[in-house]
């Protein structure tokens, strides 16, 4: 474990304020210089109009119109053997050009090939499932709605997938506070105990990097039900830590809190 920094007015400033950084990228090559992916790449020009063409990372990028996407996908699945899609989703260029890129990432097992098929839409356009031509899309879709508010046209289940269903915007989105909003911190105190208990338990203050098990300033306190901000009676015997139930696990070393070790040297 690394030791913790104790982090105050944690709402109040971001751990990391530059959230519109863009990485550099990695050289480009053109798509002539792989036959494979010039004869994938003549495929696709020959039905769909193509914004912009390389390979980057031994992987052909294409940008296609986003009105092409199904179509596209479904030319690359059945004629062009890349039948996987192993992930799809959007990144978030809304402060900058004011669109999500959308991006299908497919692998060909037969040739050993990946291509990575992508699209700009803006903030409100709608995009077209492809769960019909890859069941995997089907989770991945959902998320993207979840996540960044892209909406997914013909899509079987079109609702969130890891936020509750009436959460306040979308949580990958840039502009998306990085500790959560006001909604966010009160949500669960509103669903569970009522409005009424705000001033009794507090907000929920969604600073992942701390766990303290004995404070009752925060809404979560593992192991004790308490109120906000009430005195812990001296005394009050630890529990200690115990990373596996009693008996532990067959062959595997049963871990217990005095055993583990805080690392301070970064570079160990």
């Amino acid at each position: 474990m690394r030791k913790y920094t104790p982090k105050k007015d944690v709402q109040a400033k971001s751990y990391y304020t530059d959230r519109f950084w863009v990485a550099p990228q990695v050289a480009k090559s053109p798509v002539e210089s792989d036959a494979t992916f010039s004869e994938d790449l003549a495929a696709i020009k020959e039905k769909f109009e193509v914004l912009d063409a390389y390979i980057q990372v031994d992987q052909m990028v294409v940008y296609i119109n986003a009105k092409d996407n199904f179509d596209v996908i479904k030319l690359a699945k059945e004629d062009l053997a890349y039948t996987q899609m192993s992930e799809l989703s959007a990144i978030d260029w809304l402060a900058d050009k004011g669109q999500f890129e959308i991006f299908y990432q497919m692998l060909s097992m037969t040739k050993r090939k990946r291509i990575r098929i992508k699209c700009f839409i803006d903030e409100q356009e709608p995009i077209l499932s492809v769960e019909k031509l890859f069941r995997s899309a089907d989770w991945s879709e959902r998320e993207m709605y979840d996540m960044y508010g892209v909406i997914v046209n013909g899509h079987p289940f079109m609702k969130r997938i890891l936020m509750p269903d009436d959460w306040s915007g979308h949580p990958l989105r840039k502009t998306y506070p990085l500790i959560g909003d006001e909604a966010a911190a009160w949500y669960e105190v509103d669903k569970i105990f009522g409005k009424e208990a705000r001033d009794v338990i507090g907000p929920e203050i969604r600073d992942t990097a701390r766990i303290d098990r004995y404070d009752t300033e925060r809404f979560s306190r593992l192991g004790h039900e308490v109120p906000h901000g009430a005195a812990i009676p001296e005394g009050e015997p630890k529990t200690p830590l115990a990373y596996q139930e009693d008996g532990g696990v067959f062959l595997i070393k049963k871990f217990h809190e005095d055993d583990s070790v805080i690392i301070t040297d970064r570079d160990r």
